[in-house]
């Protein structure tokens, strides 16, 4: 279960850079663009790493590609309401709400994938759930996380945190059975595929239920696009870590770790503008490591 931790802990870090990025650029050119220039870079990224390491495709390759398409388009349902959440806010609700999905990821891979965990790996992913999202509360108003809208921006919370929940059970089987890379480089293009398809229909409609994906329209500026491209190869970073954990560990320990992300986007408010922990902050961060603790040590 260990190997599970840090395969889901690495893939929290490079998601919280992806967090910070995202945030930074959606506000200026829109949800849908900040997804589409992010996976254009992760797909190149894994294009790159196949020409690089054709022997880890395997040779049933061709059908978990085709396979991987489909969840990649499922996948992308997420991002995009993740993106737009971050956009419409109010942050301070949107990122606790948010990481909650890995307490639903738990949930379901007992469910579904019928895992189990003993009492004290429940303690530990109790104390660990309820560290991240306490710790995600915002810090201080008119800052990176400062909040917008409430009604739009929660309810986009809400459904990220089914579709997250429901990719890492959907993802556990296909990767165990046709390896790790065919399947995420079918599920990169199946992103990439229907960010694009929505941004053809939306453009070309011009209807106004488009809107929370394609405002702001502001000019692609060169930190826009560094922005972009690090989120673009964070998030196949990340991906491939919470991807190759799957393939290793029990479903729910990789996907429940793997949703700590906006913990670092907490550490760069803090570090980068000045913010300081509240008490409720404090106690989140202490309640986070307690959980981690327990989990290393439970398996």
């Amino acid at each position: 279960m260990l190997i599970g931790l840090l395969y889901g802990l690495f893939a929290a870090i490079a998601w919280g850079v992806v967090d910070i990025a995202g945030a930074l650029a959606v506000r200026q050119v829109g949800s849908l663009r900040v997804q589409i220039g992010t996976l254009i870079v992760g797909v190149a990224s894994f294009m790159v790493f196949t020409l690089l390491r054709p022997d880890l495709l395997g040779p049933d390759w061709v059908p978990g590609v085709l396979l991987g398409f489909p969840l990649g388009v499922f996948a992308a349902s997420g991002y995009i309401t993740y993106m737009t959440a971050l956009r419409l806010g109010p942050i301070s609700v949107v990122s606790p709400v948010t990481v909650s999905y890995g307490g639903l990821s738990v949930l379901l891979a007992v469910v579904i994938r019928g895992e189990s965990l003993n009492g004290v790996q429940v303690a530990g992913t109790v104390l660990a759930i309820l560290g991240v999202m306490l710790t995600a509360v915002v810090l201080q108003e008119g800052t990176l996380r400062s909040a917008r809208m409430v009604g739009p921006g929660v309810a986009m919370a809400l459904l990220t945190v089914v579709l997250f929940g429901l990719l890492g059970v959907l993802l556990a089987g296909p990767i165990r059975d046709h390896g790790w890379l065919p399947i995420l480089l079918g599920s990169r293009f199946g992103n990439l595929a229907a960010g694009i398809t929505l941004l053809v229909v939306a453009l070309a409609t011009g209807s106004e239920r488009f809107s929370a994906v394609l405002e702001p329209r502001r000019p692609a500026t060169r930190q826009i696009v560094a922005l972009l491209a690090l989120a673009g190869v964070c998030d196949t970073a990340a991906f491939t870590s919470f991807a190759i954990g799957l393939a290793e560990a029990p479903v729910w320990i990789v996907s429940l770790v793997s949703s700590f992300g906006p913990v670092l986007v907490v550490l760069f408010a803090i570090l980068r503008l000045g913010e300081r922990l509240r008490p409720v902050q404090w106690l989140g961060l202490g309640a986070l490591t307690a959980g981690l603790s327990v989990l290393a040590f439970a398996g």
